[in-house]
């Protein structure tokens, strides 16, 4: 099934080339676990960066979009051959993958899974740009698979806040590296589902997305301090309760905080709701293609068990990968 969608990848019609990276997506994401490995062992994948229909106008604006997209396939399945797991699969919530991954693994499988929503934002469509039924089943696809890996990503800033004030002087410079750019990545990601709620999505099935304090950043950013040596600005080097203050997000607006005093809440998982951890509203939209499919909350869906990072690189890095023109080194 794969080698027929490369095949017919290679076309030079927009429509029939969107409709096979279509196709692969939505086997990725509902086929058997198997059709993804397939594509997690090859050295190449869809080699589309280049790809242009000039048939017509229409031909030239969907072979953008073609590019995008083929990127972000491609990136998906390199980052399941990286980490022997697909992220929007795994169990989410407090017993979930992410929540419960030892720290030196956590650091190693953010930027992973950091990468994986870069490429996925970098589809980057406008509403007035989403013209087609064939281009709205991709964005959709990517819409619900945004969903489940912002769950995942979510779930992993939320272990590594709790496990910040444990870690060593290196961990811990590299876990405020990591809760930095996800700040940054929230903006990005909001911006994406402002424009699945353009397109009528129910705003339900959108998470509200909202910053924590300033004073969250400033209580890291004082504990590596001491840790390095600099003149903290607490005196106290104790650890903070961070383990028990608010994670990045939250589904509300957090109330005011303090300048110098951290909320000491429990963490609140943005992704959780009182019956399951998938985002998803009571009101089910008519089409299918809406139906967020909340198979990361564990029914019929156990994960794999993930195999050591370091293991999976050296193993991939053995063949070498070009991986739709991107030479890739995975030692």
């Amino acid at each position: 099934m794969a080698d027929t969608l490369f095949e017919r990848a290679t076309n030079s019609s927009w429509v029939v080339v969107f409709k096979a990276l279509v196709t692969t997506h939505h086997l990725m994401v509902h086929g058997n676990e198997r059709f993804i490995q397939y594509l997690a062992s090859r050295n190449t994948l869809f080699n589309l960066s280049n790809f242009l229909d000039k048939s017509g106008s229409h031909g030239y604006d969907m072979s953008t979009f073609i590019r995008r997209y083929s990127r972000y396939l491609n990136e998906k399945a390199f980052s399941y051959r990286q980490m022997a797991f697909d992220f929007a699969r795994v169990k989410k919530g407090a017993e979930g993958v992410m929540r419960t991954m030892a720290p030196e693994k956590l650091l190693k499988s953010m930027p992973i899974l950091q990468e994986q929503i870069d490429a996925l934002l970098e589809f980057d469509v406008h509403p007035n740009e989403l013209t087609n039924g064939v281009i709205n089943a991709a964005f959709m696809l990517l819409f619900k698979d945004l969903i489940k890996l912002f769950a995942c990503y979510n779930d992993g800033v939320i272990n590594l806040l709790e496990k910040f004030f444990e870690m060593k002087k290196g961990q811990c410079k590299d876990a405020l590296e990591i809760y930095k750019r996800f700040l940054t990545r929230m903006t990005r990601v909001s911006e994406f589902l402002k424009v699945a709620e353009q397109v009528g999505i129910d705003k339900g099935d959108i998470p509200d997305l909202t910053q924590a304090p300033s004073s969250l950043m400033e209580t890291l950013e004082q504990h590596l301090n001491s840790l390095e040596g600099k003149k903290p600005g607490n005196k106290s080097g104790a650890p903070s309760p961070l383990s028990k203050s608010s994670p990045a997000t939250t589904v509300t607006s957090p109330s005011s905080t303090p300048a110098k005093t951290i909320d000491t809440s429990p963490p609140v998982d943005l992704f959780a709701t009182s019956s399951t951890a998938a985002p998803v509203s009571s009101s089910k939209p008519s089409s299918d293609l809406l139906d967020l499919q909340p198979d990361f909350a564990g029914a019929g869906q156990a994960a794999p068990a993930p195999a050591p990072v370091g293991a999976a690189a050296a193993a991939a890095a053995a063949g070498g990968t070009s991986w739709g023109g991107r030479e890739t080194s995975l030692s």
